[in-house]
């Protein structure tokens, strides 16, 4: 058995907690960090550190920014009588990719996942509904992943919505259930929106 280098076993073991990391890419990416001149290993380390300070929840629809509002909240050209609700702020990306959706979205950071312990207060379910108190929204477009816990968040938000004159609709089943958004590509995306149908 080799000998165990602590520090290089500490920054294997932090680059095997990124998701979709095994033991072997961890140690692939710690051995790969050592090869970095210097000055590429203090940018990369100084862009996690910076990134972690400046990133942050946008005001209105709690995707990520490094602003008060987020670039969509900001931009005047959007339909601001549509809504559509994502898990993640990878969601919002994919679908921004499409260049079909010209509304609004609001992003949950969750699914609704009592197996998990995820429940609806740990959403940014409070922040939707307040946004929904000026009247402007006239459609919610849910659009959670496919999966049990995703079709259970949506069809939560939908009895919530439904009682304030809100039509609700969700994403076509173009996207492959159980998959998430964030991997599907823009034509898929595309059609899904176009297809959505009401809850």
């Amino acid at each position: 058995m080799g000998q165990q280098i602590a520090p290089l076993a500490r920054l294997a073991e932090q680059f095997g907690q990124l998701p979709g990391i095994g033991r072997k890419t961890a140690q692939r990416l710690a051995y790969y960090t050592l090869h970095m001149p210097q000055a590429q290993a203090e940018s990369f380390a100084s862009a996690i550190l910076e990134a972690r300070r400046l990133v942050r929840r946008c005001a209105v629809c709690c995707d990520l920014t490094d602003q008060e509002l987020c670039s969509v909240c900001r931009g005047a050209s959007r339909d601001v009588t549509t809504i559509c609700v994502v898990e993640d702020p990878r969601d919002v990306m994919a679908i921004e990719r499409t260049h079909e959706y010209r509304g609004l979205y609001h992003v949950l950071h969750g699914v609704i996942s009592p197996l998990n312990g995820v429940g609806p207060e740990a959403l940014t379910i409070k922040e939707l509904l307040a946004r929904l108190e000026s009247g402007e929204v006239r459609e919610a477009i849910m659009a959670t992943n496919p999966t049990v816990e995703g079709e259970a968040t949506a069809i939560y938000l939908s009895r919530l919505l439904k009682p304030l004159g809100i039509e609700v609709s969700r994403l076509a089943y173009g996207v492959p259930v159980g998959a998430d958004l964030e991997y599907a590509d823009e034509v898929t995306l595309a059609r899904a929106l176009e297809g959505r149908r009401a809850l």
